[in-house]
């Protein structure tokens, strides 16, 4: 299927474009032949945030990267943004990581055959 990023920039909870998105990543990452990763930049930034603790029967965006990450899919994490938020790099879930606006430009222009953006 080729490779594909998935940007998301809707906060963790309170919309569902994230969980959307990542629910889209997650069935793309499980796909033979697909290369997946997500860039999570402004209050996206939260998904990635690690010991999330949700209500019983509510979604974890956390463990939803998680599968994403499982298939073998990278997650870059905005740094200013982490910054802009106080989160540090040991408080990202396993797997998530610091990055930065040139390597989702070198993500979306040189790696990526397609970009969606949620």
């Amino acid at each position: 299927m080729g490779k594909a990023l998935m940007i998301l920039n809707e906060p963790a909870y309170g919309s569902e474009r994230a969980y959307n998105g990542l629910r889209l990543a997650g069935a793309m990452a499980k796909r033979a032949g697909t290369q997946m990763r997500v860039f999570l930049i402004g209050d996206a930034v939260a998904c990635a945030k690690r010991g999330q603790r949700v209500p019983g029967g509510y979604y974890s965006l956390e463990a939803m990267l998680g599968t994403v990450l499982q298939h073998h899919g990278e997650v870059g994490v905005c740094g200013s943004c982490l910054d802009a938020r106080g989160i540090a790099d040991a408080d990202l879930t396993q797997g998530a990581r610091r990055s930065s606006m040139e390597e989702l430009a070198t993500w979306t222009g040189e790696w990526a055959d397609r970009v969606m953006v949620f």
